[in-house]
């Protein structure tokens, strides 16, 4: 999003507190919030965010960075109407290389950002994901399935750091009365992702941009639905200025195997990479597919960017970062 001048705030104009502000998705929601007339509070340590994801803000009125853990005692002055819980590591590299930190953000830091929201009598929603449903039995994944995760297993610290914290967002609705809203994020792309996160949409570009081999793991026949951040951004957007209190799946629903988007990839790139093939990681899901009736009928929302636009706009970025 552009740095451009904006008229000053007025007093009628909501407030913001987003955690993991300087994360890929986080920092993309602080750019419409803005952009849609939110004042913004935004929190984030750094750990996996990246401060250059919000640079573009320094000096924009109404906007303001706190370098924080939200594992830690919120405290803020202003009055709050909107809470946007994005804190937590959220791929591969980064959640086997933190497990306890990230158990620790899903559990203290959300019980600390809902603690806010009661604190502020604020609205409040949760970044889950597509990874409570584990490596699902049931395809598509409807709100309604429970999931397959192995507690104990390489992905169970992100798994099931995510499952408490809707479970403790749900138990805030219920008991403190608390307006929540729950996002089911599935896998979601575009500029601003890390080079090196482990996601296969970054992993598959800096292969193919570097005419490197692009390794896809196991056959490639497991499958992922791939949704464009603006999208993504959007149905968070009406997911919280809506009515609906339950767990709602965002993604696209348009399915194709791994080794499909590997070789688009290297088509989209122009690369000369080759593809090789590595054994599969214990506990990879071997079908991703959100169910989104519940948000084309709540929300009247479903993804517009086709995967051939979003990866051109994807691979202008991440060309400039190799």
């Amino acid at each position: 999003m552009p740095n451009r001048p904006r008229k000053p705030f007025t007093y009628s104009e909501p407030t913001s507190v987003v955690t993991g502000a300087a994360g890929f998705l986080g920092s993309h929601l602080v750019d419409l919030l803005l952009a849609r007339g939110h004042r913004v509070i935004a929190i984030d340590n750094l750990v996996t965010g990246s401060i250059d994801n919000i640079a573009h803000l320094a000096g924009i009125p109404g906007f303001k960075f706190i370098d924080q853990d939200v594992t830690e005692f919120l405290f803020l002055d202003a009055a709050i109407d909107y809470v946007w819980h994005f804190a937590s590591p959220a791929s591969p590299v980064d959640y086997l290389d933190l497990p306890i930190q990230t158990l620790k953000v899903g559990s203290l830091g959300t019980h600390k950002a809902l603690g806010l929201a009661k604190a502020k009598k604020a609205r409040f929603l949760l970044a889950s994901t597509s990874e409570i449903y584990g490596d699902p039995l049931v395809h598509p994944q409807p709100e309604e399935y429970w999931g397959n995760v192995n507690p104990i297993g390489p992905r169970g610290c992100y798994d099931e750091a995510k499952r408490f914290a809707e479970a403790m967002t749900i138990a805030y609705h219920k008991e403190h009365r608390v307006e929540t809203r729950v996002a089911r994020i599935f896998n979601t792309y575009g500029p601003r992702m890390r080079l090196n996160d482990g996601r296969v949409v970054p992993a598959f570009i800096s292969q193919a941009l570097k005419n490197k081999p692009v390794t896809v793991f196991g056959k490639g026949k497991q499958t992922r639905s791939f949704c464009y951040v603006s999208d993504l951004i959007d149905g968070i957007y009406r997911l919280m200025m809506s009515a609906c209190d339950q767990p709602v799946n965002l993604g696209n629903p348009s399915e194709l195997t791994v080794l499909q988007f590997a070789k688009e990839i290297i088509r989209a790139t122009e690369s000369k990479s080759e593809i090789v093939f590595k054994p599969l990681p214990q506990d990879d899901p071997r079908q991703r597919q959100p169910d989104i009736s519940k948000a084309r009928t709540l929300l009247n929302w479903e993804p517009k960017v086709p995967l051939e636009t979003g990866l051109v706009k994807t691979i202008e970025y991440f060309r400039a970062k190799v």
